[in-house]
């Protein structure tokens, strides 16, 4: 005794001085492992029982249950059966003896101690298990405890990890499934007691005045005026442990709903007795009560009030989130739905808008967020189900969800909301494609919803009628790639954008008057406008005139954003019908355009400029972005107006570029910049107006751009300008015939154009007459740069164009691309400018490669081949960082494009390539950790095989005709076994994604060229990527791919399953290290020889966990144990 006793103090003052904050980490290393050793020995449980009954140490009865987790987990088999019964019946003696002394953190743990041992033993060792918890469930006493005993089985017994055998994870859900009517029939004798026995002390409220209004929605929602009556009994007042219990019911709940199937267990009376909890989060009448007595214990009761409510609703939600409904269950969702818009309606009743704002403040964030989840959960997956009855009033539902939507008190809340909205919005618009005929039938029952809903959403977007609100919004810090406040605005704007799509004319009505309020006061600025010494400026000056000006600025911004979203309901189908809205719409665009341009808003004083100068210029380039949008419906115009010839057309076309080459300047903000070189892509690019090059304004900007005087734009600017004029020239021209395009004087152009724009770049090219001129390198660099990023995206830009319009570019182009091969070997060592070539080239490959013609192809490639040695690639890949792997990656992705090619003419360079590969690239990355360049590598090698299938199988017609089946002849057999051993290598490598990739592409190539056949792969390859794929799933490197990877070992299997089950299944087993003979026989015979997808990879997840699960109960043995 007195050793115990000495234990217990040397292990207390262990803990303790591992818990001191003085205690270096060397120290604690030291007693950590001490800790470890005692709990390996043998029979050290006893001694923690000893420590369990005898301390009062936190830190100690802690590791002392984890001296005791550690044994039921992980080395039970081998425990004597003595000591497991001896344990077996301590455990629960303690836990009975303290738990209500033992600190809540020690006693859970316990609990899961106790339930761990269930998991392990129950029914056949431990029968008592679970009539145990349910006798203490039943006795008032260790009701709580009989709870959290509950609770912990489902967590651990359910949904088991995976340190079981499946048929064990099988039996014990059976088990539990077994139990369910009786516990949920407990379940609810503690809800409905606690309920009741509270309830008829409750005082009954005087009639409410306002329940008459309510009378018939309510009738409407709830089948029986009884259950509404129910519902509206005064919710009782709980005493703290009735509180507690209830609490521990409902969690208890919760997580049984969350895996036991929808069945008549599930009773009416458990559901009503759950949604009496849920009302408890909407009963602010408590939280008041509890506020104006004023002492800390009735708050503290309020918000445990409120926690009771959040987890009926998380019950609710459980049931909810099932989707496999069967038919005899539909009547409890039905009733289930009803009850909750009752809730729905508590919350949401008044007329007042502000108290139902003031009521959803007052109610628990968790509470509202759990019912956002439920609305959420309804309309995702039972709408569908519930619009039937006709006892359920859907539109009544929306006007619910309206009022709940727009008085939620947080942005999160609101947005959640708009979710829901946009859910909805979705179901109508599939529900009416699928059933044309009753078009008319659906949007009428939902319109006046609609046109309400759609109303109020662009109200919130204004400052007019929002500000308070908008104004806390973020609009400087990213996440996402978008600000609060732009994160805000689009999801509003996506709600507006589905309701036009169902209701055009209501919602092209509603927006527009509202747009042409704020364009009114922005178009009247220009009264205001004084000058002064420096220039012009703004006289309005008034510090509320300023803020109202802020307003309406932030508010046109926002309307022009939803005017441009709208573009798309204009065009195709309903472009004639739509014709003269969408006019007035582009008409006003263009002036409000003109106008900024001409009057030069960007460049004026304000009295306020750090806020109206930002606002001036995003109204400007907002209306440029919202132009731009309407691109689409002005070149249906286009090949409108060609059949007619219209000056109106005309007109738009040249006004907007009057409003555009005024901002194409290095005075302008690149915000506006930006906005006006987009908007002429879009006139180039999609309208593509005959007449465009003519226009005096586009003349003009090809003559700043060709100037070699004029100031450079900024690079993105220059870039897309450039593409514009390229694009005017290159494209043709929409509904002319070939004869009437004019290409040869349009070559012409183009080629002085591109003349202009790489004459700098030209000048480098080193010759014999005249050796480079020194140059510092940083100048050169400079130029390779400007002008490649201009050449590559004009490039790009035609590379799906017509083969004339690829023709004339790569003529204009011919000089520069020999100047970047020359220049080439010359970079080969600066790895940024070698980047930008290759980028360059890569882009010539993908889309000028046939105009580049085979002779001038092959001598790209040779270069490259040439200059790309192993020690070049070595230098890129080790020593140049990210920046020498872009190089070699962009490499590869030239050789793609290259093995791509169809027909013979890339053909003799494959040997090279696949050496190139194998031989130099591969042996440097193969080791390396890095996944830098292997995806790159691997897709060139898949790429490789799947165009060039016949460098390896020469398949023959006749051959397949005499045989019956082809066994083709094979080439190349070296080079085909060496990728596919890197292929088997990358498995092995812990990189997810490659191990993914590489995975889709043996998939692939089986799909399309049945390469798990193959006599090749099938005779000396298919078992050992089987057996690959099977030490990844027992390792689980790789689990998040389990599905992936059991569907190709089915694949793999199918080609020879009775090689498979003969000969691989049982080599694979004797292979298998750390389980004996009795188990892997057990093993075999679990592996059915199903011949189906489905049972296979079942089979193959229930080899592996067992197999895994075999190993760790052999690990659990003492040494020296003698397996029979």
């Amino acid at each position: 005794m007195a050793s115990e006793e000495a234990s217990l103090r040397a292990l207390e003052s262990l803990m303790t001085e591992f818990f001191h904050d003085c205690t270096t980490n060397e120290r604690k290393r030291e007693i950590e492992e001490l800790l470890d050793n005692f709990a390996q020995q043998i029979g050290a449980w006893r001694l923690c029982l000893y420590f369990l009954s005898s301390t009062r140490n936190d830190y100690v009865m802690m590791y002392s249950l984890t001296v005791f987790e550690n044994l039921i987990n992980k080395m039970w088999l081998g425990v004597p059966s003595q000591d497991k019964m001896e344990i077996r019946s301590c455990l629960p003696k303690l836990l009975l003896a303290h738990h209500k002394t033992l600190p809540y953190f020690i006693r859970n743990k316990l609990c899961k101690v106790i339930v761990d041992i269930g998991r392990q033993d129950w029914p056949m060792f431990y029968h008592d298990f679970f009539t145990n918890i349910l006798q203490l469930i039943q006795s008032p006493v260790t009701t709580p405890l009989g709870l959290i005993m509950l609770k912990t089985t489902s967590e651990e017994l359910a949904c088991p990890r995976e340190d079981l055998s499946v048929a064990r994870k099988e039996e014990l859900r059976k088990l539990l499934l077994d139990q369910v009517q009786t516990v949920l029939g407990l379940l609810t004798g503690i809800l409905e007691t606690v309920w009741d026995k509270h309830s008829v002390t409750a005082a009954t409220p005087p009639p409410s005045p306002t329940s008459g209004e309510s009378g018939d929605l309510l009738s409407n929602l709830l089948q029986s005026p009884s259950s509404a009556k129910l519902l509206n009994q005064p919710i009782p007042i709980l005493d703290a442990e009735s509180e507690y219990m209830c609490s521990l019911a409902l969690e208890c709940l919760a997580h049984l709903f969350s895996w036991i199937p929808l069945s008549a267990s599930i009773t009416p009376s458990l559901l009503t007795t759950i949604f009496h909890f849920a009302r408890f989060g909407c009963d602010i009448r408590a939280r008041k009560m509890a506020s104006v007595n004023g002492s800390s214990q009735n708050c503290v009761l309020g918000q445990e009030r409120g926690r009771l409510g959040v987890l009926a609703m998380s019950c609710i939600n459980e049931l909810m989130s099932k989707n496999c409904v069967p038919m005899e269950f539909e009547e409890y969702l039905l009733r289930m739905f009803q009850q909750t818009f009752y809730l729905l309606q508590k919350i949401t009743k008044d007329n007042n808008a502000h108290t139902v704002k003031s009521r959803l403040e007052e109610l628990d964030e968790s509470y509202v967020e759990k019912f956002t989840d439920f609305l959420r959960l309804f309309v995702s997956v039972h709408l569908r189900r519930i619009e039937s009855y006709s006892q359920f009033p859907v539109v009544e539902f929306l006007t619910l969800l309206f009022k709940y939507t727009f008085h939620q008190p947080t942005h999160e809340g609101y947005f959640s909301c708009l979710d829901i909205w946009t859910l909805f919005l979705d179901y109508l618009t599939s529900k009416i494609k699928s059933r044309l005929g009753d078009k008319e039938a659906v949007l009428n029952r939902y319109e006046d919803a609609l046109v309400l809903l759609l109303t109020e959403v662009l109200n919130r977007i204004q400052f007019r009628y929002n500000q308070a609100q908008l104004e806390e919004l973020d609009d400087e810090t990213l996440d996402d790639d978008q600000t609060e406040w732009q994160r805000y605005l689009r999801q509003s704007l996506e709600v507006v954008a589905k309701v036009m799509e169902l209701l055009p004319t209501h919602a092209f009505s509603t927006l527009f008057p509202v747009l042409q309020d704020n364009l009114e006061v922005y178009l009247g600025l220009q009264q205001f406008i004084v000058t002064s010494g420096s220039g012009h400026r703004l006289n309005i000056t008034a510090e509320n005139d300023c803020r109202r000006l802020h307003c309406s600025l932030r508010d046109l911004s926002s309307l022009l954003q939803a005017v441009g979203r709208l573009a798309e309901y204009f065009i195709g189908d309903v472009f004639a019908a739509r014709f003269s809205d969408a006019l007035t719409v582009v008409e006003r665009l263009v002036k409000v355009t003109l106008y900024g341009s001409q009057i030069k808003l960007y460049n004026i004083e304000t009295a306020v400029p750090s806020v109206l100068k930002p606002d001036l210029i995003d109204v400007h380039a907002q209306s440029l972005a919202a132009l731009q949008a309407y691109s689409h419906w002005l070149a249906q115009y286009c090949s409108e107006a060609h059949r007619q010839n219209t000056q109106q057309f005309v007109t738009l076309v040249s006004t907007t570029m009057d409003a555009v080459t005024p901002l194409i300047s290095t005075k302008v903000q690149d915000k506006l910049l930006l906005s006006a070189c987009h908007l002429l892509v879009s006139l180039a690019t999609t309208v593509r107006p005959v007449f465009l090059i003519s226009i005096p304004a586009v003349q003009k900007v090809f003559n700043r751009i060709t100037d070699a005087s004029a100031q450079r734009l900024v690079d993105k600017a220059q870039v897309l300008v450039c593409r514009a004029l390229s694009n005017i020239l290159l494209l043709p021209w929409p509904n002319l015939p070939e004869n009437e395009q004019q290409w040869p004087v349009r070559s012409i152009n183009h080629a002085s154009l591109i003349s202009a724009l790489s004459r700098d770049y030209r000048d480098l090219k080193p010759n014999a007459a005249a050796p480079q001129r020194k140059m510092p390198l940083d100048d050169t660099k400079v130029i390779i740069h400007q002008t490649l990023s201009v050449l590559e995206d004009i490039v790009d830009s035609i590379s799906g164009e017509s083969t004339k319009s690829r023709q004339i570019c790569y003529q204009s182009l011919q000089e520069s691309v020999q100047v970047s091969l020359a220049l080439f070997p010359a970079f080969i060592h600066q790895s940024d400018v070698t980047d930008e070539m290759l980028s360059f080239f890569l882009t010539l490959f993908r889309g000028l490669r046939v105009q580049m013609g085979v002779p001038f192809t092959e001598q790209i490639i040779q270069t490259f081949l040439n200059m790309f040695t192993r020690e070049q690639l070595a230098e890129s890949i080790l020593h140049e960082g990210s920046t020498g792997c872009r190089v070699v990656e962009k490499f590869l992705k030239i050789l793609q494009v290259v093995v791509q090619e169809p027909g013979q003419v890339f053909k003799p360079f494959l040997p090279s390539i696949i050496s190139l590969c194998m031989e130099q690239v591969y042996p440097i990355i193969a080791e390396r950790p890095s996944p830098d360049v292997k995806a790159e590598l691997f897709e060139l090698l898949f790429r490789t095989l799947h165009h060039n299938w016949r460098y390896f199988f020469k398949s023959t017609v006749l051959a397949s005709v005499q045989r019956g089946i082809a066994e083709e002849q094979m080439e190349n057999e070296p080079q085909f076994s060496a990728i596919m051993q890197a292929f088997g290598q990358s498995f092995l490598q812990p990189d997810i994604h490659l191990f993914k990739q590489n995975l889709f592409y043996l998939e692939t190539l089986n799909t399309k060229q049945k390469l798990y056949h193959k006599k090749i792969f099938r005779t000396t390859m298919l078992f050992q990527f089987v057996n690959v794929l099977l030490q990844v799933l027992v390792h689980k490197s790789h689990d998040l791919l389990q599905e992936e990877i059991g569907i190709a070992i089915y694949n793999m299997a199918s080609v020879d399953f009775d090689g498979f089950f003969a000969a691989f299944l049982p080599e694979f087993l004797t292979s298998c290290d750390g389980v004996d003979a009795n188990q892997k026989n057990v093993l075999g015979r679990n592996f059915k020889m199903d011949r189906d997808l489905p049972s296979f990879t079942q089979n193959v997840h229930r080899l592996v966990n067992d197999l895994r699960y075999y190993r760790l109960c052999n690990d659990s043995l003492p040494p020296g144990t003698v397996k029979l």
